[in-house]
């Protein structure tokens, strides 16, 4: 009897963690272009820090949908924005990079589609308006930075192996978000040359900034996908991997918490 009690009360239990778990594919549009997000938080009273997650080149797929749950398992509302467009979603890397060139190309496409991400995050009634922060992964990154640079109203944005150039680096200027890169101290993607003018762009602007090199790691260090080779210039690396991710939450334990200006 004891026994068929407790099974009860485990699967009562794994019932309520369910509930307890909202995931929902999310249609919204920019201007006239449909897009579709993915919306995750755990279900819970008062209002919490929203996050906007800007995936990689190869767009929303559930490598992203399950680094949105884990940001709601960490207490955040979350968005998985879509940068693309409704049912544009890369087969291969040449079609990635074709629709990567495309926004990178367009800086105010690019900022006006990750805008639109932040105002249907905006929209969920669980969200505190005053503590939002953005983070992507490689062309993600480029797109989290460049709303940063937009002006909008951050607590943080953090970009992981992600590109740092922009057309117009006096726009960092309009920063008001902390900012957190990390990066792989090999990536031949993003040369020395690329990193050491965002830091004169940071360091020009009064930017809150701070940087973080893994060594040994190349460009994609947290993308499985990439695989190991890093002679491709893109690879996966478990430490790189773990690491970020942890500063990640020290980061946003930080911005989250206490006044704007702390």
């Amino acid at each position: 009897m004891k026994l068929v009690l407790m099974l009860m009360l485990g699967t009562l239990l794994a019932t309520q963690a369910v509930a307890a778990s909202h995931k929902e594919t999310v249609d919204y549009k920019d201007h006239d272009v449909a897009l579709e997000g993915y919306l995750t938080y755990q279900d819970a009273e008062g209002r919490r820090p929203g996050v906007i997650v800007v995936p990689d080149w190869m767009g929303l797929n559930d490598h992203y949908r399950k680094i949105g749950d884990k940001l709601a398992d960490l207490g955040y509302v979350v968005f998985v924005a879509d940068i693309y467009g409704k049912g544009v979603r890369p087969k291969d890397w040449e079609e990635a990079k074709a629709q990567a060139t495309k926004y990178k190309s367009d800086r105010p496409l690019m900022r006006q589609r990750v805008q639109a991400g932040l105002e249907e995050l905006m929209k969920n009634k669980h969200v505190d308006p005053k503590r939002i922060a953005v983070m992507g992964y490689c062309f993600g990154g480029t797109v989290a930075l460049e709303l940063a640079r937009t002006g909008a109203d951050l607590r943080g944005a953090v970009s992981f192996h992600g590109g740092l150039e922009t057309p117009n680096p006096d726009d960092a200027r309009n920063i008001k978000a902390k900012i957190l890169v990390l990066h792989g101290a090999d990536d031949p993607f993003v040369p020395p040359k690329e990193v050491a003018a965002f830091e004169d762009e940071m360091r020009k602007a009064g930017v809150d900034w701070q940087m973080i090199f893994y060594g040994d790691a190349v460009h994609a260090f947290t993308t499985t996908a990439a695989g190991t080779d890093k002679k491709k210039g893109a690879a996966y690396n478990e430490a790189a991997d773990r690491r970020s991710w942890q500063a990640m939450q020290t980061f946003f334990k930080e911005i989250f918490s206490g006044n704007k200006k702390n």
